[in-house]
C-alpha cells in the first residue's frame, strides 16, 4: 500500500490546500429540520448519518480530508460505530482522506488490538462488503512510548501522536520542563522524531505525524524543528481561537509539513448564517476556511 503521508500529500496538491474538516456531530445542534425529527436515541443517530453525509458532500471539492471525532459516534454503542463506518466508507468514495481522532494509547499487544480494530477488523467480510472500509490515520497517545506507537504506523497507514494540544489544560503537564531543559511536549516531539524516521514516505515525509495545536503559537517553531519530516495535525483553527496566521510556523519552506483543520467554525456555519440552505452555509465556510490557509501555505 502506498505511504499515508504520500496519499495525504498527493491529496492536499490536488484540492490547493492543506487544510481538514473535522466531524463533530452533536444531535442538540443539528439543522432544525433534523433536530425536528428526534425523539430518541435511534432517530439522533439517523438525523447524525443524514446530517454527515450532506456535510461530506458539501465539503469534498473544498478539501482534502476529514477527520471524524470517534466519541461523537461511541456514545451510540454499537449502532453509533456502525454508522462512523459507514460514513468512513461514505468520504473515502468521495475521494477524501479520512482521520479518525480517537487519541488511542496502551502497551504493545493492546495497542496491536486497537490497531487491528481499526485497520483490520476481523469481521464478516462477504457479510459487510462492499461497505466495509478503514480510516487512513488515526490519532494516538504516545504517553506509553513506542511499542504502544508502533502498531499504528504499519501497512501503509499513518498516526498523529498528541504532542503539543490545543486545549488550556494541556499546558499543566505539556509546559513543565525537565531536567534536560526541554518541556514534556518538546521531549515527546524528540520521541517522535526518532520513530518517524522509519516510515518515511517517498515524498520525504514519515506516516508518523504529530497533533500540534494552532493556540500554540510561541512553541510551534520549537516543535518544528524537532520533527522536521513529520506531518502536523493542527487543531484549535477557527472556533477555538487559532487563525492563519497562527499557524503558518507549522509548514516547512516546501509548503509542506502540515494539515490545519477546522470543525465547528465549518460543519455548524449555518448557526451563523441562516441566509441559506443549512448545507450550502457549510459548503461556503470549507471554501473560505481553505482559502485562508491556501494562502499562507501554497501547494
Amino acid at each position: 500500500m502506498e505511504h499515508f503521508s504520500d496519499r495525504l500529500l498527493n491529496a492536499i496538491g490536488r484540492k490547493g490546500a492543506p487544510v481538514c474538516v473535522g466531524i463533530d456531530p452533536v444531535h442538540e445542534r443539528l439543522p432544525g429540520e433534523l433536530r425536528r425529527r428526534i425523539d430518541g436515541p435511534r432517530s439522533a443517530l439517523a438525523a447524525i448519518s443524514e446530517y454527515c453525509s450532506t456535510v461530506l458532500d458539501a465539503v469534498a471539492d473544498a478539501v482534502p480530508a476529514v477527520k471524524f471525532q470517534s466519541a461523537c459516534f461511541e456514545r451510540y454503542r454499537d449502532e453509533g460505530v456502525e454508522t462512523l463506518y459507514s460514513l468512513i466508507a461514505d468520504a473515502s468514495d468521495l475521494g477524501l482522506v479520512v482521520i479518525l481522532d480517537a487519541k488511542r494509547g496502551d502497551i504493545g499487544i493492546s495497542a496491536d488490538h486497537y490497531a487491528a480494530g481499526m485497520f483490520e477488523p476481523w469481521v464478516d467480510r462477504d457479510e459487510l462488503a462492499p461497505r466495509l472500509a478503514v480510516p487512513d490515520a488515526v490519532t494516538i497517545n504516545g504517553y506509553l512510548g513506542g511499542d504502544g506507537i508502533e502498531p499504528f504506523c504499519k501497512g501503509g497507514r499513518g498516526a498523529f501522536v498528541l504532542v503539543r494540544t490545543s486545549n488550556p489544560g494541556g499546558d499543566a503537564i505539556q509546559q513543565a520542563r525537565l531536567e534536560s531543559g526541554l518541556s514534556v511536549a518538546e521531549h515527546v516531539a524528540g520521541v517522535v522524531n526518532e520513530l518517524a524516521r522509519e516510515h518515511m514516505g517517498t515524498l520525504g515525509y514519515s506516516d508518523l505525524g504529530a497533533v500540534v495545536g494552532a493556540t500554540k503559537r510561541d512553541e510551534i517553531a520549537s516543535l518544528r524543528s524537532l520533527m522536521p519530516r513529520c506531518i502536523f495535525l493542527v487543531p484549535g483553527y477557527g472556533a477555538q481561537g487559532g487563525g492563519a496566521e497562527d499557524v503558518k510556523a507549522c509548514f516547512n519552506k516546501d509548503g509542506r509539513g502540515a494539515i490545519i483543520t477546522a470543525s465547528r467554525s465549518v460543519i455548524y456555519a449555518y448557526e451563523e448564517d441562516d441566509s441559506q440552505p443549512w448545507a450550502d452555509a457549510v459548503a461556503e465556510a470549507a471554501q473560505v476556511f481553505a482559502g485562508e490557509v491556501g494562502e499562507i501555505a501554497p501547494v
